[in-house]
């Protein structure tokens, strides 16, 4: 079961516990695409299977976790 963290103003997670307290938390790289699916949506990740990890993700389009969800969602 997961652990539910508080969450920031913006949203983001940030750590609670010195010395990294109040920075924004990173998302681990053996996070699965299905896991990411259920928090941002099933559009995340799209053509990459479900057990795809979020350290394969940003291999292969060179983009951090925070680039992959804004693209999802363009200004107009």
């Amino acid at each position: 079961m997961s652990k539910k963290l508080p969450r920031g103003l913006d949203g983001r997670t940030r750590d609670q516990n010195p010395p990294k307290a109040g920075e924004i938390r990173q998302k681990r790289g053996d996070t699965l695409v299905r896991t990411l699916r259920e928090e941002y949506g099933p559009n995340f990740a799209q053509g990459l299977r479900s057990d795809t990890t979020l350290e394969t993700v940003r291999e292969r389009t060179g983009k951090s976790l925070h680039e992959l969800v804004r693209d999802m969602h363009p200004k107009k």
